[in-house]
């Protein structure tokens, strides 16, 4: 369906004029600028790649999502295979007629209504006259616009203008479907409609290129996606994994990269015979998707002086700081044995469903009831995202839970 794309994308030239130059000088050297040399002695030219070196595949049928920090060159890659842009290098081959949406009311003229907007926009679609006639009842039911169908459009709001053009691009019944961030424009009701006729389409065996900030969405609709970074593609792969990519880049939440805890420590510096040096979840990527109920939390010690029966008490909080579990090794009736040097105690989690959101760790090392060696508190651990498995999470306060469903271990490997 869709072939090779291999753009360089868009080169942009901003120019620093002096002041005090006439106009003159500046059409006199018109030609200059052209050639990418400064329109004026002394002025400076800066170049900037919207797109450079990205190339990929996207089979027939694909639903294919392009995520990216704001400025990545979503946008502009869209518009280059829609062919609205032409690539300053490289080139696109598309198989297959292509509708897209990019932005709101593009093709709609604010003085005709929404009625003879359908026709129009739905021209410069491509549709014909009769395609246009067959399918007038669907968009229009579709769009839910009925009641202001001879309404000019300019009085439209952001809303109805976003139902009618998005209602009109999937009835086209293009091979190719581009849909940049403008769903979230509408209600969450309508936005539900939209990601149901996308799947649908892509059921269909039709094409779907789908750029979103929702990750909820791109899970959902998407099984394969590209990630942009700075103009360039830095990854593509299958979902799940490229999303928990981007927002490992994007939400620097974690103690994965926490070294040192001492910060976190709530009890003076001492000759204690064993101190918490690193906290970090381990065996899986960070954040959490939602429904990940099984995850270790892995604890490293410095011990100093070798202990035959320690235990450790752990309790998770979210960022309201309301106690969502408490598991301890004293209810396992698993004393640990630490040896001299550096040890990690495993706390394994096999059925702990978490909503989304932060969460953190106190942490306490206890040789007895009585005598806590170390401990931290506060610690930032890890991160729940909803991937699209839960389209609403209800908000109510949580409750200490006591999990029983917890494993403990000793290894003598760091952490790494």
């Amino acid at each position: 369906m869709i072939g090779r794309h291999s753009a360089e994308g868009q080169r942009y030239m901003t120019v620093r004029e002096e002041a005090g130059r006439s106009a003159r000088d500046v059409i006199r050297k018109t030609g200059d600028f052209i050639r990418g040399r400064p329109i004026l002695d002394g002025d400076s030219v800066d170049e900037f790649w919207a797109l450079k070196d990205v190339t990929f595949d996207v089979k027939q049928g694909e639903a294919v999502a392009i995520i990216g920090r704001n400025g990545a060159g979503k946008s502009t890659l869209l518009k280059i295979l829609s062919r609205i842009t032409e690539p300053t290098k490289g080139c696109v081959r598309l198989r297959g007629r292509v509708a897209s949406l990019l932005e709101i009311g593009t093709g709609f003229h604010p003085e005709l209504t929404g009625r003879e907007n359908i026709y129009l926009n739905g021209a410069i679609l491509g549709m014909s006259r009769a395609e246009i006639r067959r399918n007038f009842d669907a968009i229009v039911a579709f769009a839910d616009v009925d009641e202001f169908l001879d309404t000019p459009v300019k009085r439209y709001s952001s809303g109805m203008s976003v139902r009618l053009a998005f209602s009109i691009a999937a009835h086209l019944t293009p091979e190719i479907l581009i849909v940049d961030e403008v769903l979230a424009v509408g209600d969450a009701e309508f936005q539900q409609r939209c990601l149901g006729k996308l799947n649908s389409i892509a059921k269909d065996g039709r094409t779907v290129l789908f750029v979103s900030h929702s990750m909820g969405a791109v899970s959902d609709l998407t099984s394969s996606c590209a990630l942009l970074d700075r103009g360039r593609l830095t990854a593509i792969g299958p979902t799940r994994e490229i999303v928990q990519r981007y927002l490992c880049a994007v939400v620097p939440f974690a103690a994965a990269s926490q070294e040192d805890v001492g910060i976190y420590r709530v009890r003076p510096a001492g000759d204690a015979p064993v101190r918490i040096a690193t906290v970090r979840v381990i065996g899986t990527d960070l954040p959490l998707a939602l429904g990940d109920k099984t995850f270790s939390i892995g604890i490293d010690l410095d011990v100093v002086k070798p202990i035959a029966g320690a235990h450790v008490t752990l309790t998770l909080w979210n960022a309201n700081r309301q106690c969502v579990t408490t598991a301890t090794s004293w209810d396992a009736d698993q004393p640990l044995a630490l040896r001299g040097g550096r040890q990690r105690v495993v706390a394994r989690f096999s059925d702990l469903p978490l909503a989304p959101g932060d969460y953190f760790v106190d942490i306490g090392i206890d040789q007895s009831m009585a005598v806590t060696l170390d401990a931290v508190a506060n610690v930032p651990l890890l991160k729940v995202v909803n991937l699209g498995a839960v389209t609403h999470w209800p908000q109510r306060p949580w409750g200490a839970v006591h999990s029983d469903a917890v494993t403990w271990s000793v290894t003598s490997d760091a952490l790494v």
